[in-house]
């Protein structure tokens, strides 16, 4: 391959965000207000990933606040309380993830499963089936 083209071909993954988005999940995030954007993003990325993974696990619901509250940046979110539903169960989960300015494409995400919440304390973090 040319040299110039090799060139080329970095430089357009490197503008590329890490991870696409769907189109139709696109069109809903660009309704919200950024702050509410990021979040959904992140949280949408997160159970992707999840899914993804050779974990086992199959998210259908990822909440960034409930165990503490999440901390913003310009285009970041570290979400240190955060937990996912997977197969009618609720397990903790800590991440961060870096969007672009537009909040809708993640470019980086870290994460780390915890341990599965017990289902009497799902009442009062209001966790539900």
């Amino acid at each position: 391959m040319p040299k110039h083209l090799l060139l080329f071909v970095s430089l357009v993954g490197l503008a590329a965000p890490a991870f696409a988005v769907d189109p139709a999940i696109k069109k809903q995030l660009e309704k919200l207000d950024p702050s509410t954007r990021l979040e959904q993003s992140c949280d949408t990325e997160a159970m992707s990933r999840i899914n993804q993974d050779s974990t086992g696990f199959k998210p259908d619901k990822v909440i960034a606040y409930t165990f503490k509250d999440p901390i913003a940046g310009d285009n970041s979110l570290q979400a240190p309380g955060a937990v996912f539903r997977s197969k009618g169960d609720w397990y903790h989960l800590s991440y961060t993830c870096v969007t672009g300015p537009q909040h809708i494409n993640v470019r980086q995400l870290d994460y780390q499963i915890g341990d599965k919440v017990p289902r009497e304390k799902w009442e009062k973090y209001y966790l539900y089936d």
